[in-house]
């Protein structure tokens, strides 16, 4: 039996199969660019790394997000910021979720809409409570 019959969803070869799994990723691409922009979110933590941080951070892009980090390797640490569809979702510690409407929370992530995006000031607090509490990485180097 071929791969594709016991399991549905299995990726063929084909090249059009590669082209249209290319045109997923850079749609999915594109659309994080324009929620993190749109957002404001972009803008704001290139601003703290350029003043707080005086340029010492960076930035890892991911397909649908990004992950900035800063520190050394003993005191690393990093704010994740993850977009699905329209949703801005700032990845946490696990946690109790949160009492709060805005931002919602799951435990996991706090999630902004974009009606929410728009209340003046919300996302530089989400993105001021990640910097002064971060989530500190692992050490595996």
């Amino acid at each position: 039996m071929p791969p594709s019959a016991e399991w549905p969803h299995a990726p063929s070869s084909g090249a059009a199969d590669t082209k249209e799994i290319e045109a997923q990723r850079r749609a999915i691409r594109e659309n994080a660019r324009r929620v993190l922009r749109e957002s404001g979110v972009a803008e704001i933590l290139q601003r703290l790394n350029r003043q707080a941080l005086q340029g010492r951070g960076w930035f890892e892009e991911y397909d649908s997000g990004v992950l900035f980090k800063w520190g050394t390797s003993v005191t690393r640490r990093h704010i994740w910021i993850d977009v699905q569809g329209d949703l801005l979702r700032f990845r946490l510690k696990p946690h109790i979720r949160c009492s709060e409407t805005v931002p919602a929370c799951d435990g996991e992530y706090h999630s902004f809409t974009p009606k929410t995006w728009a209340i003046p000031g919300v996302v530089l607090r989400e993105v001021d409570r990640n910097y002064q509490k971060p989530v500190a990485e692992t050490s595996e180097d």
